[in-house]
């Protein structure tokens, strides 16, 4: 099976790219299931509903979250109505799941999302939460099993590849908005640090950079906000997986109204 994840999709300009171009990927590349990051889509905090219904209509099939899940108050609703979930990592009774298993080509495919303790909320420890949910996943047969590791620390992302090596299929960093270099297959499982945003590509991590260069000249606080018009990047990763095991992945780009391309393709390193 192919999969495509695309990391955090920042407010409108975001939509507008995953709407211009995902339905061609999906087609011309032979993806059968699209996972995607919502956390910014709504005006870079949160989601709301019309928005969810807009990208699953652009061809997403389900969505996960990350810091900024609680920022729409109707994302609770949503996370109860829709292929949408809320880092597994959440204490116990918080609403909404962090677990999905769906069926894709025939095979069940696991879907986690998993958010990292360095800047973040009050969760659970994200390493021990996930090798439970893993060896669970095992216990019931289901070998092909996809992260979406939401995290400020690369070590955090990179600890994670190191403790499940050879135990799931693939592991894609999620937050800090830029596109890493390092994607690759290590022990059978495709890795990146961070997708990187789809969305403004020329200002401050898809935000309009006014508000970040006034907090980093003076430590005053202010309103982010995701401009309406800015030069746009589309970026996702696709893993092949076939027994579990991730055999080929690759990051798919596009800029504009231009046409996608493939960017990167994974290094395989030998065991």
């Amino acid at each position: 099976m192919k999969i495509g994840f695309i990391g955090d999709i920042i407010g409108k300009p975001g939509r507008k790219m995953v709407a211009r171009h995902l339905k061609e990927i999906r087609e011309k590349e032979g993806v059968g299931f699209v996972i995607a990051n919502y956390e910014n889509a709504s005006h870079g905090f949160g989601l709301t509903e019309k928005n969810a219904k807009e990208l699953f209509r652009c061809g997403i099939d389900l969505m996960t979250g990350g810091n900024h899940t609680w920022d729409k108050k109707e994302i609770f609703a949503l996370l109860e109505s829709y292929p949408i979930l809320r880092p597994v990592n959440y204490p116990e009774g918080v609403p909404g799941r962090g677990v999905e298993v769906v069926e894709v080509e025939e095979e069940k495919l696991a879907i986690i999302n998993l958010m990292g303790h360095y800047s973040m909320p009050m969760v659970d420890n994200p390493f021990i939460t996930i090798k439970r949910v893993v060896e669970k996943l095992h216990e019931d047969g289901i070998k092909n099993i996809f992260i979406d590791m939401h995290a400020e620390a690369t070590s955090e992302k990179r600890a994670l590849l190191m403790m499940l090596k050879n135990s799931v299929s693939a592991i894609a960093g999620t937050h800090t908005h830029v596109g890493s270099d390092d994607l690759q297959i290590f022990h059978n499982v495709g890795y990146v640090t961070d997708v990187g945003l789809t969305g403004c590509r020329d200002n401050v991590i898809g935000m309009e950079e006014s508000v970040p260069i006034k907090r980093f000249l003076t430590g005053l606080p202010g309103r982010f906000d995701v401009p309406d018009k800015c030069k746009k990047i589309f970026q996702m990763v696709i893993f092949e997986i076939e027994d579990g095991k991730c055999i080929d992945a690759y990051k798919v780009k596009a800029y504009d109204e231009g046409e996608y391309f493939v960017s990167q393709r994974a290094f395989i390193e030998s065991d």
